[in-house]
């Protein structure tokens, strides 16, 4: 029997790679004749890029870096195996996870950091930047990005900004001459999650700067800021409000103003980097789950897209999750075989997070085969 295991992460308790090695060592512990192929996956967020990293034999690089608030901080990416492609993630400069509570203001937040990642990766010679784009702590459209990659922004009165969020609305200008001159000549892929665009209610700062310490008037600033950013685009050529600009505080707009990125779904690109569909369809059984399964679920992340595959080639579908907020028709209309979940009446939430791996040891010989 040919089985795919093919987990995202379960987020705050267990890496994807976690989930498939006790899953796998459960059901070789029922057989040996069983051919079991593992397949860790992300959707473009936490993880994705040392999840690449690690799929394409690569290696870690470190490097020093400023924070979100200019904090000099050890950071790292990968390179491939064959040294063409550099996987970044952007929160590990400018992401929320390094900023205290009290310390998150996304006026004065940066993606410099980011930037210093690019460049790093720059002069390593790669032909390639993946760049995953979760989990930020700023609302800058790549402001910060660009300055670290020397770009120049001035204001309506000629002075040049820091590359912040509150910059946002005084930007008129930007100067491409000092850009690190490799730009040019790499292909930028930006990994993102969410499908928000730039501005407006459902735009970056109305949904996300909340989160990133912003005051209702911060926020009203910051998406004025970025329509001037998307208008000053426009003069420039660049359409930069679309599904998915808002990402990462207008990242997502920002890497496409800069860096002339493609934007692709995470998920779409682990499934297509791994070749994920042709093991499937060479397989009995499909194993996927995640820490969550709700809403969410079902616009894109990964147990989706490898549920869509399992019912494209009539795989048996097996989902493991932390939880469950699905009603039943929305699982039967994801075609799972069978649904286990960590939380149940003995096991409460806290619990389930907190003992994951003990937990998941349990379930996983629940698994019918």
């Amino acid at each position: 029997m040919k089985i795919v295991i093919a987990p995202d992460k379960f987020k705050g308790s267990l890496t994807a790679s976690e989930v498939c090695d006790i899953v796998q060592s459960e059901l070789l512990s029922r057989s040996r004749d069983f051919d079991i192929i593992t397949l860790p996956l992300a959707d473009g967020g936490e993880g994705t890029c040392e999840l690449l990293t690690e799929l394409s034999n690569g290696r870690i690089i470190e490097v020093d870096v400023l924070d979100p608030l200019h904090r000099k901080i050890k950071s790292s990416y990968g390179i491939s195996g064959d040294g063409h492609t550099a996987f970044i993630e952007m929160a590990k400069a400018s992401g929320l996870q390094l900023l205290k509570p009290i310390e998150r203001n996304c006026t004065v937040t940066s993606t410099y950091g980011t930037g210093q990642l690019i460049r790093s990766a720059l002069e390593k010679n790669v032909t390639e930047i993946v760049m995953g784009i979760g989990g930020s702590a700023t609302n800058d459209a790549g402001l910060g990005m660009a300055k670290a990659l020397g770009f120049q922004l001035y204001s309506r009165t000629g002075e040049e900004l820091k590359g912040i969020g509150a910059d946002l609305t005084s930007l008129n200008d930007v100067d491409f001459s000092q850009a690190h001159e490799q730009i040019r000549h790499i292909k930028f892929i930006t990994l993102c999650d969410v499908k928000n665009p730039l501005y407006g209610p459902n735009g970056a700062s109305l949904v996300f700067a909340k989160q990133k310490g912003a005051s209702d008037k911060e926020i009203k600033m910051l998406d004025t800021g970025l329509q001037n950013f998307a208008a000053i685009a426009s003069q420039l050529n660049c359409d930069v409000n679309f599904p998915g600009a808002g990402a990462a505080g207008g990242l997502g707009a920002g890497s496409k103003l800069f860096l002339n990125t493609h934007i692709q779904s995470g998920t779409d690109f682990l499934i297509n980097f791994t070749r994920l569909e042709e093991k499937i369809k060479e397989a009995d059984v499909v194993i996927t789950g995640e820490g969550k399964l709700d809403i969410q679920t079902l616009s894109g992340k990964v147990v989706d897209g490898v549920a869509t595959l399992a019912r494209r080639h009539n795989k048996k579908l097996i989902i493991i999750a932390g939880s469950c907020e699905l009603n039943k028709k929305q699982i039967d209309q994801m075609g799972i075989t069978q649904l286990i979940t960590l939380k149940d009446h003995n096991t409460s939430e806290v619990e389930a997070i907190e003992m994951a791996k003990d937990h998941l040891k349990i379930k996983a010989a629940l698994i019918q085969m």
